[in-house]
């Protein structure tokens, strides 16, 4: 630390890293990140357990990272299939001629 007089003062650095060992945050169940305030409750980057998920506008990247199509899309990508056929169900295949 840094010496004033002849007393020591300890500041933010190497001196204090050691005496860091609680954790406040922990692993989120919706966002799976180590966000989730322990007191608080809540989730630092996903907002869990409120209904929506925390978005803000001056976040352009972390928007990107988990938007729309970064997942599997499984149901959206059977829509383009499904809209050509007019979203048709409960019917079968007519039988094909053969050649």
């Amino acid at each position: 630390g840094l010496r004033g007089g002849n007393k020591m003062v300890v500041g933010k650095g190497t001196a204090s890293f050691g005496k860091r060992h609680n954790k406040s945050h922990t692993m989120c169940r919706r966002c799976g990140k180590r966000s989730y305030h322990i007191q608080k409750s809540t989730c630092s980057a996903c907002a869990y357990p409120s209904a929506h998920m925390r978005k803000y506008n001056w976040g352009t990247k972390a928007q990107r990272r988990r938007t729309t199509g970064t997942g599997r899309c499984r149901y959206i990508k059977t829509l383009p299939r499904k809209f050509k056929n007019g979203f048709r169900e409960g019917t079968t295949a007519t039988a094909q001629k053969k050649k």
